[in-house]
């Protein structure tokens, strides 16, 4: 699993005691946001899911393109950290979406973060890619780090500017071509700003990326294959404020009203 390139970006929740949620109402300021990808999935411990992408017109959320199929965490998905986060579990609190019993990200837990979360910098292996989105070309000492006492947890580093030690205990190359025979998940991708303030525990480098075989799940992020990718970041506009959205079909239904989300067909009938 892997994520805005001060070299940096996003992951979620705690291992130990958690703060309770404050939400804040959501309409309001998801209003100023012109794009948002939607992935959906059949519950918790769904390995994949359903991604529609959305552009805001005077008619409300409409669907750009075609829904297609992803893949997420190998255990599934769990609350993150975002734009409107889930920020624990205990004390459950009116208004708070997490539910008790719902499963609530931690680092290494092989889930993907559900939540609204900003859609940052893209990456990749080339030296330029076609997007309008900010683009950071990996090398070989490029690593995200998910080492949680690290001071660059959650960022991607480049080792030749921090030097060797700073990166030591990084399961997380961004050349993955070169440290995992030719492996070309990174090869295109986009950092998906899940705790955006790397709280240590709370889950590090999660991207939306390409998968390496159709369905194979992942570590944390969302994966698709390279059509989808590359028509993903064609269209995506960092001007739009971007956001990505990814909830459980039962979460989805009971939030799409409070946080302005686009309906979905099975639920608009």
């Amino acid at each position: 699993m892997l994520p805005m390139f001060r070299s940096v970006f996003a992951v979620v929740l705690a291992a130990s005691a958690l703060p309770a949620i404050a939400l804040t109402p959501a309409v309001a300021p998801l209003q100023d946001h012109q794009q948002m990808i939607v992935v959906i999935t059949d519950g918790w411990d769904a390995t994949n899911g359903r991604l529609q992408a959305y552009a805001r017109t005077p008619r409300g959320w409409v669907p750009h393109g075609d829904a297609f199929a992803v893949a997420v965490g190998r255990n599934g998905s769990a609350w993150g950290v975002g734009v409107l986060p889930a920020q624990g579990s205990a004390p459950h609190q009116p208004g708070d979406p997490v539910k008790p019993g719902d499963p609530v990200k931690q680092e290494g837990d092989g889930r993907s973060p559900a939540g609204i979360f900003s859609i940052g910098p893209a990456f990749g292996y080339a030296p330029t890619i076609a997007t309008a989105l900010p683009y950071q070309p990996m090398q070989a000492s490029s690593y995200c780090m998910d080492v949680p006492d690290s001071p660059y947890y959650n960022r991607i580093v480049d080792a030749e500017a921090v030097g060797a030690d700073a990166v030591e205990g990084s399961t997380e190359p961004m050349r993955l071509d070169l440290h995992n025979k030719g492996d070309v998940r990174y090869r295109e991708g986009f950092v998906i700003e899940h705790n955006p303030k790397a709280e240590p525990r709370r889950g590090s480098c999660i991207f939306a990326h390409l998968w390496r075989t159709p369905g194979e799940p992942t570590a944390g992020c969302t994966a698709m294959q390279p059509g989808h990718m590359r028509s993903l970041l064609a269209w995506l506009d960092p001007a739009q404020r971007p956001l990505f959205v990814l909830l459980p079909r039962a979460q989805y239904q009971q939030l799409q009203y409070d946080w302005n989300l686009p309906v979905q067909p099975d639920a608009a009938s």
